[in-house]
């Protein structure tokens, strides 16, 4: 029984995915340390941005 080509490609981008963030962490977060990396300003801007947009869709519309 011949498997049809597109079988052996299932599951291929999510493992891309991973390793592509998983670099981009390593190489954001490898050597910085402190509240100055650019890592932990990655986090916080994630955390502001949140901030903000659950305050503007709790708003009476």
């Amino acid at each position: 029984m011949k498997l049809p080509p597109t079988w052996h490609a299932r599951g291929q981008s999510s493992m891309e995915y991973l390793v592509v963030c998983g670099a981009l962490a390593l190489a954001l977060g490898l050597g910085m340390s402190g509240q100055d990396s650019v890592l932990w300003q990655l986090i916080q801007a994630f955390g502001t941005a949140y901030r903000k947009f659950s305050y503007a869709i709790s708003l009476p519309g």
